[in-house]
């Protein structure tokens, strides 16, 4: 008889974004529905415009951390070293073989503003250009980074997704720890570092806005609002850490859920606007690899970027689905998307109100698009949490729904 495969828990999380660096206080912040959006004022983001986005404060990074890396090291690869900091202590990996450890960093291209910095100061005097170049021009630089940092030496590579990347990094990193391939995998939704080419190009597709709110920052991220007008940006990198239920309870580490099942499917379509059967195809996936019907789903934290048809094609599947009795908030209402690093941040969202037996509180859902449905709404609500069901929708026609069954220690 063909043995059961292994439960795979999540054990460890780490977080930075725009709200708060750390998980203690990205969770106080979530939970209060705070925000840090306005117009965006990092070098590099603006040429004669005024896009709005959220981002991180002036960032202290761990004494741990090797200052040589970080002297050399992009933003998205300094605020990567940070945030699997947090999530290897959070899991306690010290006590694990660092030849049983692999990482996965979701996203590519995800350092396109340091490229367009570096390109604009050495433009007149290109022989002079700084050798580390060669090296952080490259999304596998945040690799090299953290496998030197952590001494990780199982495998390490990137995986791109557009923004599915950081929820897919997660569902490979299950697959590699459930095949045996590893015994601690570490998911990383990487910082996402647009520059004012990237702004200009997500404006012009019609997927970033806003208009409606160009002189109310505030009020411009409002995911499942009928006066939406596109995503705003928020830079974000979270990190999940994915192992076996027996090698997690053998070091005496709580996991926050265990995953019950995750599907994809691909759309067979290279342009930005999303697919209704394909969401529903992956809902259905999941389910049915967690061997759970759509009423033990309590919770779902869609994708829900404030996109103008997206937003409308995520609550048709979810109706689709036989979902609607689910309790529904919008995470990107407060972080703002963080594109390649969204699914991740989602995922660290999801598992932080399930320990906590609370939802966090949807910003700007004035007028929900279809107010038939389980909203939490402008305050945070109570509730255990038993199955959450995590969404995440890519450009390119990938889509993917990771199914969390809440841990029973």
């Amino acid at each position: 008889m063909k043995s059961a495969p292994p439960e795979v828990v999540l054990s460890g999380v780490g977080i930075t974004a725009a709200i708060g660096q750390g998980k203690a206080a990205f969770g106080a912040a979530l939970m209060r529905g705070n925000h840090a959006f306005r117009v965006m004022q990092r070098p590099g983001r603006q040429r004669g415009s005024a896009y709005l986005g959220a981002e991180l404060p002036q960032q202290t990074w761990p004494e741990q951390i090797s200052k040589r890396l970080l002297r050399t090291a992009t933003l998205s690869g300094q605020v990567a070293l940070a945030t699997l900091h947090e999530a290897w202590v959070d899991a306690q990996l010290d006590a694990v073989d660092p030849l049983r450890i692999g990482l996965i960093a979701g996203g590519s291209n995800f350092q396109q503003r340091e490229q367009v910095l570096v390109h604009d100061e050495y433009a007149s005097r290109i022989e002079y250009l700084r050798p580390s170049y060669a090296l952080s021009f490259l999304d596998t630089d945040v690799c090299g980074l953290c496998t030197e940092q952590f001494a990780i030496q199982g495998f390490a590579h990137t995986l791109g997704a557009a923004s599915a990347s950081g929820q897919l990094a997660v569902l490979h990193a299950i697959e590699a720890v459930g095949s045996g391939k590893v015994d601690v995998c570490i998911a990383l939704g990487a910082l996402m570092d647009l520059s004012y080419w990237e702004c200009q190009g997500l404006r012009t597709a019609g997927a970033m806005g806003s208009d409606r709110y160009a002189n109310e920052p505030e009020l411009a991220c409002r995911p499942f609002d009928r006066s939406r007008d596109g995503f705003i940006f928020g830079e974000c990198c979270g990190v999940v850490v994915v192992e076996r239920r027996d090698h997690a309870v053998a070091r005496r580490v709580r996991p926050y859920a265990s995953a019950a099942g995750w599907g994809t499917a691909i759309d067979r379509n290279r342009n930005p606007d999303p697919s209704l059967q394909g969401e529903i195809r992956a809902i259905r996936t999941a389910l049915a690899a967690a061997d759970l019907a759509p009423r033990d789903i309590d919770y779902i934290n869609p994708h829900g970027s404030g996109s103008v048809i997206g937003d409308d094609l995520e609550l048709q599947a979810i109706r689709s689905c036989e979902l609607s009795h689910a309790l529904i908030n919008a995470t990107k209402s407060i972080t703002g998307h963080g594109l390649s690093a969204a699914g991740a941040v989602e995922i660290v969202a999801t598992l932080l109100q399930m320990r906590e037996s609370c939802l966090h509180p949807s910003r700007n859902l004035e007028q929900p698009m279809d107010p038939d449905l389980n909203w939490v709404g402008a305050a945070a609500r109570a509730h255990d949490i038993s199955h959450a069901l995590t969404l995440s929708i890519g450009f390119g026609g990938i889509n993917s729904a990771l199914c969390l069954r809440r841990w029973q220690g």
